[in-house]
Parts: C-alpha cells; structure tokens; sequence
C-alpha cells in the first residue's frame, strides 16, 4: 500500500519541479566556459534572439547565461520579457530567478501595460504577487498624468501604484507633489498620505492624508487640510474641493482667512462658493475682523457672506451678536455692508456702548470707510438710551423719543440727539455726589453730551415741560418711562459670550479615514515597499543574488 502511494507523489514532486525549471525555447548559439560562467548553459543569437519560456512568460535576448542547477537565468541585451498580453518589460539585462518567480532588471527598463509605461534604471519584478519595485527614480505615463517619484511598488491585478519620496505628477492643469501617495491607473484615483501639495490654475490644496480624483480635479483632505481658493484660505478637519463646481466645502474646526480684507470666519460648516464669491457659515460660526487695533466679533447660527473683496457683504441670521471691547449688541439678524460702512441690526435689536444700553425697531451702525471704527448711529422707531445710575444706584437714566442719532468720537457715544415725543429721566448728583433731585422732563428734541458712558450736560429745544422732584417726591413707578426694558443680563462681557449654550455644547462629527484606510479600491497590502520576498545587499537594498556574489555590472 505504501509502495503505491509513493509512485504518483514522487511523480508529481518530479512534475512540480519540471514546472518550475525554465525552458529554453531557442538556444542560438550554445556553449560552455566554466572558467567565466561556472555551472552555466551559454546561449547567444544567431539569426534570431535567444528565447527562454517560464510559466507563462516569455523571453528574448541577444546573450544569455542558464543555471539550470540553480533554475536562474542572466539574460543580457535588448531583452523582452512578456507575460501573456498584461505585460512587456523591455530592459538591458535581466537577472531571473526561476524558483523565486523574481526578476531583476536593469539599464533602461520600460514595462509596458494597456494603460501605462513606466521607465526606471532598476525593477524589480516579482512574477509570484504579480508585482513590480523600484527604489531609484521611476517615470510612470498614463493617458492623463506623469508621474515620477523616488520609490515605487506596482501591484499589476488592482493596477495600483505606491509612491514613496520626491512624488509628483504632473498634468497640463496642475501638478501634485507628495512624500506617499497610491495611485490607480484605470480610475487616476489618488490618495495621500503624507504631506501633498496640489497646485492648479486658481487653486492649491495642502494636506496630510486625502483623496484627489485627478481625471476631474476633484478631492479631500482630512488631516492639516488648507486650500488656497481665490482670496480666500480654508482649514479645517476635513475639507471637500470641487474645481468644476468651482465649490469647496469643510467640517470642524474650520478657518476660513480673507486674504485681501484680513477678515476670518471660524466654524464647523462651511461652505465656499468661489463663482459667486460667496461663503456660507454655521455651527459655531464666528466672523472676527479687525478695526484698528481690536477685534470686532460677529456671530450668528449661519453666517453668510457675499460680493467681491471690495464690496462685502455679510449677513448673520437667528440669534446674531456683535461683540468689541466697547460696543456690542445682539438682534434677531444682522447685515452689514463694506462699501457703505452700514450695519443694520434687524428684530428686537439692542446694543450696548460701555455703560449705555440702546433700543429700537432697528439700529444702524456707520463706521468710517477708512478705519473701520464706529462713526455714527441710528435708532429707527421707539428709541430708547438707558443706563444704570451708577452714583446712588438708586434707579436708571433713560431718554426715549421717535428716533435716536448718535455720532461716536473715539469708539465712545459722545453726542445723542432724541427727536420726536421726547422724554427723560435722570438722577442729578453734585460735586460731592449727593443727589440733587430727579428730573424728568418732556419736549421735542433732546442732545444729551456723553462723557465715560455718562450724561455730562442736558440740552432740551422746542417748548421742554419738566420738573427736577426731589427723590421722596417721584415714587418708583414714576421713575420709569413707558416701554422701558433692561437687557443688561444679555449683554455680553467678553468675545466668548456670542455664543449660547447650545453652541458651547456642540457634538461635531466623527471625521473617518483618519486611522482607518482610506482607499476602498483594493484589498490591504504590506507596507514594506519592498516586499518581504525581495532579498536584500549588505546595503539593505533589494537583490536577486545572494551577499558577495557579483553581477555582471558589478564585474565590468
């Protein structure tokens, strides 16, 4: 029973070695020389190249040196190595190891595709995992781009590439320069990941890890994305860019930098439209622009802004606030346009100037087209100026009419004219800050002279009726004028206090591809761009040839 079972093993043992032996299918010229090429069988063409069959490959050369002990073979001169109709790699010299399936080439290589050729002074071909290596300087041209990099490993049945060190491709649109990228040859799918630069026409696109579409100059980037868009720079977690769209779109801790008016939206949304210059904001979003020598601070649930560098034109809606260091205010919606300078406070509007609180149907604020800082304002219907009384504390001044004008002098409310159906309460201290009595008065037309927040001086024009009672003589319901309302619990302190608590407690979105992969094209392959089956020089690069036995090059 055993003596039958070991017939057929032995016989295929036998078959699989004859398998792997490589068969010569024209010799040429033959001969041997054992005191040049020990072991080997040496063939050189005659009319025609020698040619060599192997598992499904062919090859062809001028000379050629068989080790049929060692099943390898050296093949020298206008060598042509195909494999089926995938694959032509035409070189100088060839070294192939017939056990191993590898193949060593070298002295201007070009291995051939129907998709691509790629040229390099040293491959590597590893027949067994259908792939191809090199390590010093590779050119890579398919129907859309060229490519070149310092290092690179070709996997032939997803046609994918991995480029390492000094990547670049180039096409007639733009160039994308990276330290590691993978790129498939039949999508021109791109994806980085290390420091990659894209430069196009009016574009350029920096990040860490991403995908770049390179047929369509379309992508992302998800770790230290920053693109170059127009006048505008734009950061973020993750961030979306679409040439024909002319549209970029980012999420999380987003920047968005306005290169030409210095201005900076920060949220966790955005989007940029570059055709109609136009930038939509929200989660968190906060414009911050400077006006002299501080930040002004503009917040809304969505933010927009639009219109060319000189005519900007932001908008923020639902529950917008402003906010500088002396001046803020907060109303349902806020619109404020660069060329004339005007912000206009929409819905239930109030702003606060140090210790002056201002209210009415809407507001207007001029500021100087040159400095920016506030010039003037505007109160519209149902005006209303308070303060606290901040000597006594014994109540509020307050001055109301049908509208209210206002002219700042260094950021500071100087001058307030109230016109119309005007009326006063105010808390009169002498020098000594005792209490002089309480006036009250009504006329037609008030101006109201401002100093620190504080009223320094009382004009009234246009038949004034008012008494100045002693404090025990107006009760405390008198001491108020109609549609009065304190807001002071709303004002805001710092920049911080823009935002509510829902935005304080905002859950971003999880950005994916940070850690995991990124490609979805193919199956994982090793990460050592050499491969494990690629042996290695006493230099750690990879050779066919065991240590201390030379090539031919080597020889000569």
């Amino acid at each position: 029973m055993a003596c039958l079972l070991s017939i057929p093993i032995a016989r295929a043992q036998a078959d699989s070695t004859q398998n792997r032996k490589i068969n010569i299918v024209y010799g040429g010229n033959f001969t041997k020389d054992e005191s040049l090429r020990p072991g080997a069988s040496i063939f050189s063409r005659d009319t025609r190249q020698v040619q060599f069959e192997h598992q499904g490959a062919d090859l062809w050369c001028d000379y050629a040196f068989l080790y049929q002990k060692d099943n390898r073979l050296e093949a020298i001169g206008n060598v042509r190595l195909e494999q089926g109709d995938s694959v032509l790699m035409t070189s100088g010299r060839v070294e192939y190891n017939g056990n191993l399936r590898l193949a060593k080439a070298y002295e201007s290589v070009r291995l051939e595709n129907q998709s691509m050729t790629l040229t390099t002074d040293t491959l590597y071909f590893d027949r067994e995992r259908q792939e191809a290596y090199y390590r010093d300087f590779g050119r890579i041209v398919d129907s859309v781009n060229t490519l070149t990099s310092e290092v690179g490993r070709y996997f032939m049945v997803p046609k994918k590439y991995q480029f390492q060190d000094s990547v670049l491709i180039k096409n007639p649109d733009y160039t994308l320069e990276s330290t590691r990228l993978d790129y498939y040859t039949n999508s021109k799918n791109a994806y980085m990941y290390g420091p990659s630069t894209i430069t196009g026409e009016d574009y350029t696109l920096y990040c860490e890890r991403g995908f770049y579409d390179t047929r369509v100059e379309q992508g992302y980037g998800i770790r230290n994305t920053e693109i170059h868009y127009n006048d505008r720079i734009i950061e973020g977690d993750s961030v979306y860019f679409d040439k024909a769209s002319e549209f970029a779109s980012a999420t999380n801790n987003i920047v968005i930098t306005d290169t030409i008016n210095k201005g900076v939206i920060r949220a966790h949304y955005a989007e940029v439209h570059r055709a109609r210059d136009s930038v939509f904001a929200t989660r968190r979003a906060v414009s911050i622009s400077l006006v002299e020598q501080d930040s002004l601070y503009m917040h809304g649930d969505t933010l927009m802004v639009t219109g060319a560098p000189d005519a900007r034109i932001l908008r923020a809606y639902r529950n917008a606030k402003f906010f500088k260091t002396d001046l803020s205010g907060k109303c349902d919606s806020i619109h404020f346009e660069e060329r004339t300078g005007i912000t206009q406070l929409i819905r239930e509007p109030v702003i606060w100037n140090l210790e002056n609180q201002m209210t009415g149907d809407s507001i207007y604020l001029l500021s100087d087209l040159e400095t920016q800082k506030p010039d003037s304002l505007k109160v519209l219907g149902n005006a209303f100026l308070i303060s606290e009384d901040t000597i006594g504390h014994r109540g509020y001044n307050q001055a109301k009419g049908k509208d209210l004008f206002g002219k700042f002098i260094e950021d500071q409310l100087k001058i307030v004219d109230l016109v119309g159906n005007t009326e006063v309460v105010y808390f009169m201290y002498d020098d000594d800050n005792e209490l002089i009595g309480i006036d009250k008065t009504v006329c037609s037309r008030i101006r109201l002279l401002m100093e620190a927040s504080e009223i320094q001086d009382i004009t009234f024009f246009i038949d004034p009726d008012g008494v100045i009672y002693p404090e025990a003589d107006l009760p405390e319901e008198s001491r108020i004028l109609e549609g009065f309302i304190w807001r002071g619990d709303e004002r805001m302190y710092r920049w911080q206090d823009v935002f509510d608590e829902d935005d304080n407690n905002l859950e971003l979105p999880v950005i994916r591809g940070l850690s995991e992969p990124i490609d979805l094209e193919s199956k994982p392959v090793p990460p050592d761009p050499d491969g494990p089956r690629f042996p290695k020089d006493d230099k750690g690069r990879p050779a066919l040839r065991r240590s201390g036995t030379k090539t031919d090059s080597q020889k000569s």
